[in-house]
């Protein structure tokens, strides 16, 4: 079986694997990051981007590339009852950079991170890399088993970090379970075309007859979000769905027009949201961050962003260490893995408890037949709430920013030096470093746009 042995070994290739892999390789630490997908084109995932993470992306000078993707500026959240609009949330009263929440497809915002990362000779993606169970020596995780297409092979490492969402193959491995914080709540998306005689809307929730539908301007085209009770989108499944395209018509009438365009539950795509989090975020050898360690409900848009704190938080505390271990051969001391919890638990529970207080008091609520929620009305009253609730979206509570130095040697060439250390750490064609995946994988800047309505379905 062939093996690779590197300083740490990031099992996930979503917005915190990639964002810790990317700051890592910054200060010259060796990172493999397996991802399990051949590519990024996933669609419906988390594409809010909140001010506080585009401060990050300033931070590690990748917001100007950013900011060059194809994406829309949000600075209003919005909920209309009755006809009646009124914003919980404006992010042009808050004193920061970016003042707006940017959209933008994951799979583009994760092929930037890479791209970026990929600069660096001490860092790896392996695509089409499913981990399939952990390394243990001396009491302590040291690495994972991976199956790829070429068959099984061992990433020994110093630190491996679980970054692979809500049902994390390495905390099962591990035996660890989260806290299930009940939310009886699942969220339907869809998409309606956009045309420019529509409303300049921002993000909107609709709220009316036991109803919620959320809508969210793309550019050209609605992102919408039906939510709705638990198992909700299995009796859809008994429907021809003209009720349901009838209660959109009703709660967002500029669609009317459209509803056909849903046609059928093909159309639909459900998400079953969990609200979850980890007592322990680490064992020796070992750490959880993202989704892996607290799965985040779709609202207010918490789940990426967190997981960028995380990534940002981790890389502040374990870069030097990690660092010692790898030039110096210093032993590397596990229980430095509990600060990274100990930063962001709490950010991380206040997050979850605003989450399950808007399902609590807005869309449960709104969800009962006739149900005419107060929440949206006490912003109107209490416009410091309206602050104060721009302020926890767009910062969040515990905002994180770069500490990590940029050491690492950028050599955006294949030379004599990747080909070294692919023989020195004896890889045949199972395990390949990013320079060759890039080539066949996900290649050159087109390769990501061609083909994506195919794709992303």
């Amino acid at each position: 079986m062939n093996e690779l042995g590197t300083t740490v070994c990031i099992a996930g290739g979503g917005p915190a694997g990639m964002m810790l892999g990317l700051l890592l390789a910054r200060a010259g630490i060796e990172v493999v990051v397996l991802e399990k997908h051949a590519d990024f084109l996933r669609d419906f995932r988390g594409d809010t981007v909140h001010p506080a993470t585009l401060e990050i992306l300033d931070d590690i000078g990748l917001g100007e590339d950013f900011h060059a993707l194809p994406h829309q500026r949000v600075s209003t959240i919005g909920v209309v009852q009755g006809g009646r609009r009124v914003d919980i949330a404006d992010f042009r009263m808050l004193r920061v950079r970016h003042p707006y929440m940017a959209f933008v497809p994951q799979w583009d915002f994760l092929t930037l991170l890479a791209r970026a990362a990929e600069r660096y000779p001490t860092f790896r993606l392996i695509m089409n890399a499913e981990v399939v169970d952990v390394l243990r020596a001396g009491g302590h995780v040291a690495g994972v088993r991976v199956r790829g297409p070429g068959g099984e092979f061992v990433v020994r490492s110093t630190l491996t970090v679980g970054a692979d969402g809500r049902h994390s193959a390495l905390r099962r491995a591990m035996g660890m379970a989260p806290k299930d914080f009940a939310s009886a709540l699942d969220v339907i998306f869809f998409r309606i075309s956009r045309r420019d005689t529509d409303p300049d809307e921002g993000i909107c929730v609709r709220i009316g007859n036991g109803r919620v539908f959320g809508a969210t301007d793309r550019g050209t085209y609605w992102q919408m979000s039906y939510e709705t009770s638990r198992g909700a989108f299995e009796r859809l499944r008994e429907t021809d769905l003209s009720q349901f395209r009838a209660d959109l018509a009703e709660l967002v009438p500029f669609l009317a027009d459209r509803v056909d365009e849903i046609r059928g539950i093909g159309d639909l795509s459900p998400l079953e949201c969990r609200i979850d989090r980890l007592p322990s975020w680490h064992r020796p050898g070992i750490l959880f961050i993202g989704d892996a360690a607290h799965a985040m409900s779709p609202v207010a848009g918490f789940g990426v962003n967190l997981a960028i704190q995380d990534a940002v938080a981790a890389a502040n505390t374990l870069w030097r260490p990690l660092y010692q271990a790898q030039e110096y051969g210093a032993a590397f001391d596990h229980e430095i893995l509990a600060a990274v919890r100990r930063r962001r638990v709490a950010a991380t529970a206040l997050s979850q408890g605003l989450q399950r207080l808007v399902q609590r008091f807005g869309i449960d609520g709104a969800l009962r037949e006739g149900g005419k929620p107060r929440a949206p009305v006490i912003f109107e009253c209490v416009p410091i709430l309206r602050k104060a609730m721009s302020r926890i979206i767009g910062t969040g509570f515990r905002p994180e920013h770069v500490r990590v130095p940029h050491m690492g040697k950028e050599d955006v060439g294949v030379g004599e030096s990747s080909d070294r250390r692919r023989r020195d750490v004896g890889m045949d064609d199972r395990v390949v470093p990013l320079r060759r995946i890039r080539r066949s994988g996900f290649g050159d800047p087109g390769r990501v746009g061609t083909g994506r309505q195919d794709r992303r379905r």
